[in-house]
């Protein structure tokens, strides 16, 4: 059976999808989405969601196309809206400005909602179309995907290691620069938008003492609410010293099981918010409770630039969603530090992908898709 899409529709979507690109860093916690609206054959109004600025996709390009609206088609990222949140619901506006088709991309993940867009917009006579620039759309929402159903965050684990799966040199290594490098600067430098796209970043108290991080945002480009920086940090050992704890401007969260008061009214005071989080059998922080606790942050999307022993944590207990490897061609050998640790077996495959950055290797891996499959339509085209 034919896809119900033209070129002209893959044109458009694609349009649509760099729009809502502009969302990332922008949109959260509402999801990433661009709409726009085409007739005959030329587009007459466009727009993607900006928190801040509350209307969402669909409303600013039907303000921007007024009464040209009236016949066109949407190209519309995810499923239009049903419900009245803090703006009123899309596809009764898309109605109302007398839309004749729209195309989406995708449905809405949140189950309360999911297909009664569709409904609305159908139930009115409008021809719709889902489908095209699905697998698009859903990598710009997976952590709203996550979110929307779990109230957790989709954790995203990079590492940055050698082929020998090494991230660290041995502690007897000897080498003349203060920073040990493992990728060269152009897999660097893609770090900076995954940064970006993310809510938070999570590392081990190992890699501060280690590496003294500063784990900022560097991709110049702007985000609504501050990259929250959070630490795993069972007895409290972070360094007042610590790039960390010198910048931090309410923007560091350390996750902790100890009841060390000074300790922690210490760290409190140089702008630091230390938080409990239940212990674990080992009695370290509990991992799954502190997804819980950002979740109820609406931290959407988590960075893990972590250790072995947190890398492997994650990993195990099954808390990791998607992988970035960025793999240099160099060996340190048996004795340096891995990049995970008594790892139980990992199959990457179907949704995996790699891209040669400068002489690194990237590999990309969807480890557990966070969007329904039941109800949800994913069309390859």
């Amino acid at each position: 059976m034919p896809l119900p899409f033209t070129d002209r529709d893959h044109t458009y979507m694609q349009r649509a999808l760099s729009l809502a690109r502009r969302g990332v860093g922008l949109s959260a916690p509402n999801p990433a989405v661009g709409c726009v609206l085409v007739r005959d054959e030329k587009i007459v109004g466009e727009g993607w969601h900006e928190y801040d600025r509350r209307d969402h996709a669909e409303i600013v390009a039907l303000h921007q196309a007024g009464s040209l609206a009236l016949g066109a088609t949407a190209y519309v990222t995810l499923e239009p809206c049903s419900h009245t949140g803090r703006t009123g619901p899309c596809a009764e506006a898309l109605i109302r400005a007398g839309i004749q088709r729209v195309v989406l991309a995708t449905n809405d993940p949140n189950p309360q909602v999911a297909g009664s867009g569709v409904a609305m917009l159908r139930d009115a006579g409008i021809e719709v179309a889902i489908g095209l620039g699905c697998k698009q759309a859903q990598q710009l929402n997976h952590g709203f995907a996550r979110w929307i159903q779990s109230e957790v965050p989709f954790v995203t684990v990079k590492v940055a290691m050698t082929l020998d799966g090494r991230i660290a040199p041995s502690p007897d290594f000897d080498y003349e620069e203060k920073i040990f490098w493992i990728t060269g600067p152009e897999s660097r430098r893609a770090v900076q938008p995954l940064r970006h796209a993310s809510d938070a970043i999570l590392t081990g108290i190992g890699t501060v003492i280690a590496d003294d991080p500063q784990l900022t945002d560097r991709s110049g480009m702007l985000r609504r609410r501050p990259l929250l920086r959070v630490v795993v940090d069972s007895q409290l050992r972070i360094p007042l010293s610590s790039q960390l704890v010198q910048s931090a401007q309410d923007d560091l969260l350390i996750a902790t099981v100890s009841q060390n008061a000074e300790r922690r009214a210490i760290l409190e005071s140089h702008g630091v918010r230390v938080v409990t989080v239940n212990a674990d059998s080992d009695g370290r922080v509990n991992l799954h409770s502190l997804l819980h606790l950002l979740g109820k942050e609406q931290m959407q999307n988590l960075f893990v630039e972590g250790g072995s022993a947190l890398n492997t944590s994650l990993r195990n207990e099954g808390l990791v969603d998607a992988l970035h490897l960025f793999v240099a061609p160099r060996l340190l050998g048996a004795d340096a530090a891995p990049a995970f640790a008594h790892l139980e077996p990992l199959t990457l495959a179907p949704d995996f992908s790699t891209e040669k950055i400068g002489d690194d290797l990237h590999l990309q891996a969807l480890l557990r898709n966070p969007w329904p499959t039941e109800g949800t339509t994913c069309l390859q085209a």
